[in-house]
């Protein structure tokens, strides 16, 4: 992270560790000025820590570096978030912080509630956000001057999602994206840490133009696989995406995807939606049956989608079969008819971020509704069913390889949201159609149609 840093020529830096920790970014940073790794005659460093048990450490880390007498370090134990802020707005009372030529970060990963202090201190500047970690970065870039660099290393699910997409437009409005490093090991390159989602280190330059971007990317921490590519911006975010993505490419090569020409449809231009299951199952669960019954109708969790079939009733699974089908659920409830769904969340251990089911009306033969739970993506036309063979194409279309790295690209963690799957491209209605048609006929395992035929859709 020290090492992605720009050579600067001469002059001072005023560098920032928010959330220092004992010091290990901070002191590598120096370490490389040590070694002549930077031009600059002075160096201020503020370090950043609330947790005072780690001061000791910190303090220790930055001790060697004393013998330099043109290195000033502070060790600041006040809340970064607050002190940046008063800054930022300007204060009558508030110490006012530099305007700082580098920024190196390992910030803290929390979420920050809508009705936190956090919160309400982030609005003041301009900054909506869900997490520590992306707070400290867009802090961070805030106190730089114009061309002052920044290097974090942080979860990887601001690229995509909603939530994130404030924070992206503040970053991406405001700095010069210059490289990103991408572990593509979930458990490898922290693996003393529960990691569920990808992280990068991502290197920014407040106010600069933005070029080609340098894309690295290595297995683990050890970076011994690690390789190295430049893409053009619009590779990284697409030109019109009203959600701003960042895209993170793995190989110079357009994939099958972005290959394809026939692929380039919005399920708007096919007619269809794509809705967050809507039972909420401890909303409603005095409604909730272990066992249907002659008030019931089938509630369908992920756990009831096993190889491309339905496995309903459940006994075993630990989750409620059915919901109570009256005035305060029917709003809740869709029509019983043909589904694509696509389970919200992966383990990390699957092959695949997205695993695309087919709920079939034979699989209900006495049923006129059905509830789908929250942590199903369901595929719907008007909060109706499809017709079989377009159910079976997109359930097809979404289980292949091609889409599955194409997704991978945007989408870094175990979490498959609605959002997500509205920025894929698709075939358009006809093709999917007949890809469905395809699927019956054959009868084989959906992944079974190739991903070749991908390329050949339309022709």
């Amino acid at each position: 992270m020290a090492g992605l840093f720009t050579q600067r020529s001469g002059g001072n830096c005023r560098l920032l560790d928010a959330g220092a920790g004992i010091g290990s970014l901070s002191g590598a940073f120096l370490e490389r000025w040590a070694a002549g790794g930077f031009d600059f005659q002075h160096v201020e460093l503020d370090a950043f820590e609330i947790d005072e048990s780690l001061h000791p450490h910190l303090i220790q880390s930055l001790e060697k570096y004393r013998q330099y007498q043109n290195i000033v370090s502070n060790v600041r134990g006040d809340d970064f978030v607050h002190t940046a802020v008063d800054s930022l707005a300007e204060d009558l009372f508030a110490v006012a912080l530099p305007r700082y030529t580098h920024a190196i970060l390992n910030p803290p990963y929390k979420k920050i509630r809508s009705n936190s202090l956090y919160r309400s201190a982030l609005r003041r500047v301009g900054i909506e956000t869900v997490n520590l970690y992306s707070a400290f970065v867009a802090l961070s870039l805030s106190l730089l001057e114009d061309h002052g660099q920044l290097v974090a290393i942080v979860p990887r699910s601001f690229c995509n999602g909603p939530y994130y997409r404030p924070f992206r437009e503040y970053v991406l409005e405001r700095a010069a994206i210059l490289q990103i490093h991408l572990f593509g090991s979930r458990n490898k390159a922290f693996k003393d840490d529960d990691v569920l989602q990808e992280n990068v280190i991502i290197t920014l330059e407040r106010g600069a133009c933005q070029s080609d971007v340098t894309v690295t990317t290595s297995t683990d921490a050890s970076f011994a696989d690690m390789e190295t590519n430049e893409y053009p911006f619009d590779r990284i975010v697409f030109p019109g995406d009203p959600e701003r993505f960042i895209h993170v490419p793995t190989s110079p090569e357009f994939d099958a995807i972005e290959r394809s020409r026939a692929i380039r449809f919005t399920l708007d231009d096919i007619g269809i939606k794509v809705s967050t299951g809507p039972v909420v199952d401890f909303r409603l669960k005095e409604h909730l049956r272990d066992i249907p019954d002659t008030d019931t109708v089938p509630l369908l969790y992920p756990s009831h989608f096993r190889d491309q079939s339905t496995d309903w009733p459940n006994p075993e699974l630990n989750k409620p079969n059915a919901i109570c089908r009256n005035a305060e659920t029917e709003k809740w409830l869709y029509p019983n008819g043909f589904y694509c769904v696509v389970r919200r969340f992966s383990s990390k251990e699957e092959k695949r971020r997205i695993v695309a089911s087919v709920v079939t009306p034979d699989s209900f033969p006495n049923a006129e509704a059905l509830g789908f739970e929250n942590h199903l993506n369901v595929f719907h036309e008007g909060k109706h069913g499809l017709t079989a063979a377009l159910a079976h194409g997109l359930a097809a279309f979404l289980n292949t390889t091609a889409v599955d790295e194409n997704f991978r690209r945007f989408n870094g963690h175990t979490q498959v949201n609605a959002t997500d799957l509205r920025l894929i491209k698709y075939p358009n209605k006809e093709n999917l159609i007949a890809l469905g048609e395809r699927t019956m006929r054959r009868r084989e395992p959906i992944q079974a149609l190739t991903d070749d035929q991908l390329e050949g859709l339309g022709t």
